[in-house]
């Protein structure tokens, strides 16, 4: 499975974002598919999972309410909605798919990654 990720850029803060990472491979829609997001100086941190049907989501603390994790099993697709972005948003965003049918926080569940958009958030 290659992942490939879309949608980052430069955002005032309280902006909005969609993030798209589109698959390649027929199995898709068997895993779970995450986002990660890796700021300067930081280690990388969890955001937000779905799991292989799109009924199941899990997100970080401190994206709930603010971001929404969705999929197109149709379309490979896998999308992340960020709204009321925030300065302390401003990370590398990736995408990943697990290697099983739940979601889950742990990035070591995750086989496949995505080469990673940009995204910054100015105040």
């Amino acid at each position: 499975v290659q992942l490939q990720a879309s949608g980052g850029g430069l955002v005032q803060a309280g902006g909005s974002l969609r993030l798209s990472c589109a698959a390649s491979g027929r199995t898709f829609r068997r895993y779970a598919m995450g986002w990660f997001r890796q700021a300067p100086g930081k280690e990388r941190e969890f955001v937000a999972s779905i799991n292989w049907s799109g009924g199941s989501t899990l997100y970080a603390d401190s994206v709930k309410g603010r971001f929404t994790i969705s999929r197109d099993n149709a379309e490979n697709t896998v999308y992340l909605r960020m709204n009321s972005l925030k300065p302390e948003d401003t990370a590398v965003y990736y995408c990943a798919g697990s290697s099983e049918l739940s979601y889950s926080s742990q990035s070591s569940r995750y086989l496949y990654w995505g080469q990673g958009t940009q995204v910054t958030v100015s105040s």
